[in-house]
């Protein structure tokens, strides 16, 4: 009788452990789920802006990958 309460007793622990690890493991994923959300949202909303204004003078629109200018 006292080794099932025992065993009860290690089986529920490790159940709990695994249980807070995994979802350790979730609650670490979130902030990069954020932030790519955030920019998945702001490329949208980039891309939505750039058809509304249309084709610029080279004829590319300004939401074509195409017609990304470089940094200087």
């Amino acid at each position: 009788m006292e080794s099932q309460i025992v065993l009860g007793i290690l089986g529920t622990a490790s159940v709990a452990s695994v249980l807070v690890y995994v979802l350790k493991g979730l609650l670490d994923q979130i902030p990069d789920l954020i932030r790519s959300w955030r920019r998945v949202v702001r490329e949208a909303r980039t891309l939505r802006r750039g058809a509304a204004a249309g084709p610029d003078e080279t004829g590319a629109s300004p939401a074509d990958p195409g017609n990304r200018r470089t940094p200087s």
